[in-house]
């Protein structure tokens, strides 16, 4: 527990006292907020204190707390039923929620849709309908990139060892290569002009030639917009050129879209900001506003596995089918819009604030995904993890909620429904608390 994020009061004592005891150690808690209550982009914890809330449960509740249209969607579907196993029988939630879901699906071609309860679990059956698909037993994956921590999507995380350490071995057949971070460059450019499509030319020449063959390879996994690894936007040209390579050796391309997906970015997904069609999305996170729901929408003629060949007990469960239909409506009811529009006024905000901020490197993201680099200074780009944690705690102390990201990067997940007057204040809150930080550090 932090020593500079405030003390907790009476009531949150003893329920971190009671959580020492008996929740698992390796549960990550950067300082002392014990929930009580939230409504939109507030909470307040069980002392009283009111915070507003820039994590929403790791970019999950994309219509903020306790919507009441998904609140109500929750107690309406509950008391007609609460479960039913759509792997057993037909479930007309389901059905439902999977049209909407087709609709919505960022390719021209029909979708098919798989239903299970979180991120990792739609990365699982994504590469499992890969390689059912292609007959193929290899896979691309990306350093930085986070996609899970079963064993098969731990194989492809590799945003902190931390996650894959004591764990080893990792499923077989998974090679990685640089993500095109701008900022970080990892490859030389060798006379290329663009760094996506040097990285996407690495994988092609140097990758298929000396480790594995292009025609071997079943998927490629990707995030649009990486997340764990630090809210990185890579190049306009890297996810076009990533499509083509995936074209011409018969690849799937899986897109992981669990954090980035359900209008977080101003847009449905965010390959569309590239006009880019994968031929499977993972989706969960903001797809039902809290509750445990993910997804994986594929392309017809890719989704071809028969009878038995995947199933879900809890996957696709009806009120969490009812709160996803909920969410829908209200995102395509002009929160989206706002995601984009505050978006970018916070874009704007942070623009305004980076000169008198020797820790700010670089602010990048799109729509509502906002992450930061924390650096020791402009001109040498150093980490500096120290000055994001402890602006974290300090924006904490100031009744703002953070979450990391990265080495040393720092990200903002508000709600999709944020107002200006929030961000307003909420920003006013980070300034203080990172001047607070580079004061102690810098």
């Amino acid at each position: 527990m932090s020593e500079v994020a405030k003390a907790p009061g009476p009531k949150a004592q003893d329920i971190i006292a009671r959580d020492g005891k008996v929740i698992t150690p390796s549960y990550m808690r950067d300082y002392p907020f014990v929930m009580d209550h939230g409504q939109g982009a507030e909470v307040w914890d069980v002392e009283g204190r009111r915070y507003i809330d820039f994590t929403t449960g790791i970019a999950v509740l994309a219509t903020g707390h306790a919507h009441p249209k998904v609140v109500k969607a929750v107690q309406d579907q509950a008391a007609r039923y609460l479960h039913m196993s759509g792997t057993d029988f037909y479930e007309p939630m389901q059905v439902k929620l999977a049209e909407k879901l087709n609709a919505l699906a960022p390719f021209e071609e029909p979708a098919r849709v798989y239903f299970c309860n979180s991120g990792t679990e739609s990365v699982e059956a994504a590469l499992k309908l890969a390689r059912h698909r292609t007959g193929r037993a290899q896979f691309i994956g990306f350093l930085g990139g986070f996609h899970g921590r079963t064993m098969g999507a731990l194989a492809f995380t590799s945003s902190k060892y931390k996650q894959r350490a004591d764990y080893f071995p990792m499923m077989p057949g998974v090679t990685h290569v640089p993500y095109p971070d701008p900022y970080r460059p990892i490859l030389n450019m060798d006379g290329y002009q663009d760094y996506g499509e040097r990285v996407v030319r690495y994988i092609e020449d140097t990758i298929f030639r000396t480790i594995v063959p292009g025609e071997e390879v079943a998927g490629i996994l990707v995030e649009p917009i990486q997340g764990e690894g630090g809210y990185v936007v890579p190049p306009d040209s890297f996810l076009p050129s990533l499509r083509a390579l995936c074209d011409k050796y018969e690849i799937m391309l899986i897109a992981d879209e669990v954090q980035s997906g359900m209008g977080r970015t101003g847009t449905w997904w965010a390959l569309e900001h590239w006009g880019v069609e994968p031929d499977i999305l993972c989706s969960a996170k903001g797809i039902a506003s809290g509750m445990p729901l993910g997804a994986v929408i594929a392309r017809e003629s890719v989704m071809t596995w028969g009878r038995g060949a995947q199933g879900s007990t809890y996957g696709g469960n009806p009120v969490a089918c009812a709160a996803s239909l909920a969410t829908i409506e209200l995102l395509e009811g002009g929160f989206i819009e706002n995601a984009a529009e505050v978006g970018q006024y916070i874009f704007d905000a942070l623009d305004e604030i980076m000169p008198r901020h020797p820790s700010i490197g670089l602010v990048r993201g799109k729509g509502m995904m906002i992450g930061m680099e924390i650096v020791a200074s402009h001109e040498t780009r150093q980490y500096a993890p120290q000055v994001r944690d402890r602006t974290i705690q300090y924006a904490f102390n100031e009744g703002l909620l953070l979450l990391g990201c990265g080495v040393s990067a720092l990200r903002f997940m508000p709600p999709l429904n944020l107002s200006q007057e929030m961000a307003d204040e909420a920003l006013g809150m980070f300034d203080r608390a990172l001047s607070r930080a580079e004061a102690d550090l810098l």
